[in-house]
């Protein structure tokens, strides 16, 4: 490293005091985010104080030794990520200011982030969901159709809600969905999922259905439509009244439909088709799953895990 050293916090705190009141008047950040951007900062001068690096002779492999030694002390790829966000602002600031010649966070990655696992429900629990609703009556028959086709297809909750009737064909068993950028795309549905849609059409849609009512596939007990936010409510319902105590809502049966199969030898070629996913490594997150059941598998059934 060829930073000159010598201790310069009078005039680090000097313009960090000007770009926080830059940030405040200037550019009428939010109290919260200006507040940020100083812990994020005064914690760096303290580092360069720390190290004897002044703020003119800060260079790329200051900050980026800065940036290893965060992530040595656990904090996360997004916190860090925050905290070279808050550099690159103060630098451009200082580099207007003409309080230094080059700015050394110029060309520097921002920390990779770790997409977050998805939730998704055991074969147990997606069972107990199944079988809550009552089949008896129009709305828990529907419900059970709506529920059995969500995991039978992996589809977007937006995409269950606005099936028509036209778009279910029953013979060959298969849905034909219009997804995300209007892409249209064809679904394979089970035998036990096309046996309750069926149901659901002989036998209670049509005690659902008012005059006016649209072509969706699945109606409330007004005859309108089913939304999102309704049947958000059902499905968190039933997994309340069966015991599931993890947060529920229809992407998780999504993503225990996609996990399941993964798990139990899909092709990820072919669940990214079902799933309607525009770039294969939305649907890779599934094979990390697929992997964290398997490490817990061995830790729980290995002598020498």
């Amino acid at each position: 490293m060829t930073a000159k050293k010598g201790k310069d916090p009078e005039g680090f705190n000097r313009y960090l005091s000007q770009y926080l009141a830059e940030l405040t008047v200037g550019r009428a950040l939010s109290p919260f985010t200006v507040a940020a951007y100083s812990s994020d900062l005064l914690r760096f001068g303290q580092w360069l104080q720390d190290r004897g690096v002044e703020l003119s002779a800060c260079e790329r492999a200051d900050v980026r030794l800065y940036l290893s030694q965060l992530r040595g002390t656990g904090l996360s790829a997004r916190s860090t990520a925050r905290a070279l966000s808050s550099l690159r602002g103060f630098f451009r600031y200082l580099m207007e200011q003409g309080a230094i010649q080059h700015d050394p966070t110029l060309e520097l990655e921002n920390p990779k982030l770790m997409r977050a696992l998805p939730r998704y429900l055991t074969p147990e629990e997606v069972e107990m969901l199944l079988a809550a609703p009552d089949p008896q009556t129009p709305q828990g028959l529907r419900d059970k159709s709506m529920l059995e086709l969500l995991y039978a297809t992996g589809l977007r909750v937006s995409e269950l809600v606005g099936l028509k009737v036209s778009q279910v064909r029953l013979d060959p068993g298969f849905v034909r969905v219009v997804g995300k950028g209007n892409k249209e795309r064809v679904v394979p549905m089970g035998s036990e999922a096309r046996l309750w849609v069926e149901r659901y059409l002989t036998l209670a849609r049509g005690k659902l259905v008012r005059q006016g009512s649209p072509e969706a596939l699945f109606l409330t007990v007004r005859g309108e439509a089913m939304t999102r936010q309704r049947f958000w409510q059902i499905i968190k319902g039933y997994g309340k009244k069966v015991g599931i105590t993890s947060q529920l809502s229809p992407h998780v049966l999504r993503h225990s439909f996609a996990t399941h199969l993964l798990a139990n030898g899909a092709d990820l070629r072919a669940l990214q088709v079902m799933l309607g996913h525009a770039d294969i490594s939305t649907t890779e997150i599934y094979t990390h799953v697929t992997r964290e059941r398997l490490r817990q598998l061995y830790d729980r059934s290995h002598p020498r895990a």
